[in-house]
């Protein structure tokens, strides 16, 4: 009787398991969206590069690193290595970076140094208005962390295609319903787990969309095959 309770034992939990652990995964198919509607960049921002750069139709990551640029540029460069240099090649996403007129060329001096490390930065865009344009548009997304001295901020956030926050909401974790509208840029861990995890649920929620209109695209189809592997 013995055997028989400890052969059901080896052969049934690791099925439930299983069946625990691919309902988890289908459940992280979709990020839960977290407001909507938000506004369009402001034509008060220009770019480094004088190109036309919009939210809509892109999946952003949105940040304001501030004038304190010496401070902040550690962060840029965890942005770069974590998110960017896995996600840069798709291209409908972007990295959207928007801080106070004034440190044009000390914005050009990173990304030289990014390109040290990164082949293709042409996803990278930093936008430069006056601090009170900045204050006023950052204000519209009634994010819960405000601005800083430096009308900076060392969060980012995600933006879909429709130009609604992305971010995690109603997820249990050891017993406490998660919350979270933007990832820390000073935790590179951060950005390596939660946050590219999060981006990676969003790039295939949009390649699900395809699939299901039976359009091809090979760079959404790299990821998935990452998303299995991993």
């Amino acid at each position: 009787m013995k055997k028989y309770i400890v052969l059901t034992v080896l052969f049934i939990l690791p099925i439930v398991a299983y069946m625990f652990f691919a309902t988890a995964s289908h459940n992280s198919l979709f990020l839960p969206v977290i407001s909507k509607n938000h506004t369009e960049l402001s034509n008060e921002f220009v770019s480094l590069n004088g190109e036309k750069v919009v939210l809509d139709k892109n999946i952003t990551v949105l940040g304001f690193p501030g004038s304190n640029i010496e401070e902040v540029k550690a962060n840029l460069f965890n942005l770069n290595q974590k998110i960017y240099n896995k996600y840069g090649g798709f291209k409908d996403f972007q990295m959207v970076m928007i801080l106070p007129d004034g440190n044009q060329e000390k914005i050009k001096a990173i990304m030289l140094e990014f390109r040290r490390l990164s082949n293709d930065l042409k996803n990278w865009h930093f936008l430069f208005g006056k601090p009170e344009a900045i204050e006023t548009y950052y204000n519209t997304f009634k994010f819960k962390n405000k601005l800083d001295a430096f009308t900076g901020s060392p969060f980012v956030y995600i933006l879909d295609k429709e130009k609604s926050l992305r971010g995690r909401k109603g997820q249990k974790i050891k017993g406490k319903v998660e919350y979270r509208e933007c990832y820390n840029t000073i935790s590179a861990a951060e950005l390596h787990n939660e946050m590219s995890d999060d981006v990676k649920i969003l790039l295939r929620e949009y390649r699900l969309a395809l699939k299901k209109n039976k359009r091809k695209d090979d760079f959404r189809d790299k990821i998935e095959q990452e998303v299995i592997k991993k």
